[in-house]
């Protein structure tokens, strides 16, 4: 059984700060990983998956150590999962003959959501 959990968070000044970070980090990873798919298509006619961009991660990751690289792994994993996802049901809605509505580019308001697995290292300390 899959179970998911909201909390309002009041956070402090700091924590707020880097949640901003942590957000802005991640929809600009997204962003990365379409416009790798979009040029690999337009260029080339290749396909780019997920596998392919998560095995990029650790070389994103050392290249960027005070950027993508102070996130969690798995988190941003979830990210280019999400991506694959809207991917999924862009060729879902082309084979079905409905209309198909690319995956976009995600602004600032649009992307409002980091993936936190369980077991990586991200605890609930009420305190």
């Amino acid at each position: 059984m899959r179970r998911s959990f909201k909390f309002l968070l009041r956070p402090t000044r700091h924590q707020e700060i880097t949640l901003t970070a942590m957000l802005d980090d991640h929809r600009a990873l997204y962003n990365a990983a379409l416009e790798e798919r979009r040029e690999a298509w337009r260029r080339c006619k290749v396909s780019i998956r997920y596998g392919d961009q998560s095995g990029q991660l650790k070389e994103i990751r050392d290249a960027d150590p005070e950027g993508q690289g102070r996130w969690s792994f798995t988190s941003q994993q979830q990210t280019l999962r999400r991506l694959n996802t809207a991917f999924e049901a862009f060729f879902r809605r082309v084979r079905a003959g409905q209309t198909p509505g690319y995956p976009r580019f995600k602004g600032r308001g649009w992307f409002d959501t980091v993936t936190l697995v369980e077991g990586d290292g991200a605890r609930w300390d009420s305190q």
